[in-house]
């Protein structure tokens, strides 16, 4: 009975972290942070509903595959969140105007940092 109460927790934990991945894809300003928001709460999100499922099934053939799949997960999420970034960054994607330094444009020694761009809220009508 108490396994079932954690599976549920552990479940609706994750369900509301991806939900808060997919808030932040609208609400976040440019690329870079959406990507930042998402990978940290999906990761989460997932992470809490493996842990779940692993309550629910108490199986240590579950526990192992789990455990694989939440490792990939984090590697993976960030590599390719990286990549991405890089290839947004490449493609010269507009960062908004709150940020204030460009640690890879001061790295490469580019002479024109990329874009700004008004936030969506910000607009005048």
């Amino acid at each position: 009975m108490t396994a079932q109460y954690i599976t549920l927790i552990c479940i609706w934990i994750g369900i509301t972290f991806i939900g808060i991945a997919a808030i932040g894809i609208i609400r976040m300003p440019d690329v870079y942070t959406r990507m930042s928001a998402v990978t940290k709460a999906v990761a989460l999100g997932v992470g809490f509903i493996l842990i779940g499922v692993v309550f629910h099934f108490n199986d240590t053939t579950v526990l192992i595959k789990a455990t694989v799949i939440v490792v990939f997960l984090i590697f993976s999420l960030s590599v390719s969140a990286h990549v991405i970034g890089l290839a947004a960054y490449e493609d010269r994607t507009p960062l908004t105007d709150k940020t204030f330094r460009d640690e890879l444009k001061e790295a490469e020694g580019k002479q024109e940092p990329p874009r700004t761009v008004e936030h969506p809220d910000t607009k005048s009508v």
